[in-house]
């Protein structure tokens, strides 16, 4: 009797789902593309000040004299040859052209995603009429 009444209680479990209407299920797929991330620019360049001495060995003597004497503050100077400071010109003047660069190639594609974005705006617009 048990085996009865569990074999039609799992009859109607599992085949009572098929006696019911079956509706047709509509598929439609909308292509969206993911929107695009702008992060922000970083900040501005804050570039410190720098004063510029140039020591010729007169004013080094003069230096050494007053530092002996205790009237000169104990500074230490830094030097470049002639070549090295144009290297280092010219290292600064390829670091700028190169964040203008950047920066336009960056500049460029954000009007791109600008441009997409009008484009989709009038779109819906027309579409709202």
């Amino acid at each position: 009797m048990k085996i009865l009444i569990i074999s039609l209680t799992s009859l109607f479990v599992f085949g009572g789902c098929t006696l019911l209407p079956k509706t047709p299920v509509e598929v439609r797929t909308i292509a969206k593309p993911a929107p695009l991330y702008h992060p922000p620019l970083p900040p501005e360049i804050e570039i410190l000040p720098i004063n510029w001495k140039v020591l010729t060995p007169e004013l080094m003597e003069e230096y050494l004299e007053l530092f002996k004497k205790g009237e000169a503050p104990a500074v230490p100077y830094y030097s470049l040859t002639t070549q090295q400071y144009e290297n280092l010109s010219s290292n600064v003047a390829d670091i700028t052209r190169y964040i203008e660069n950047i920066l336009s190639i960056i500049k460029y594609y954000r009007s791109l995603d600008e441009e997409k974005k009008l484009n989709e705006n009038q779109r819906i617009n027309r579409t709202d009429r």
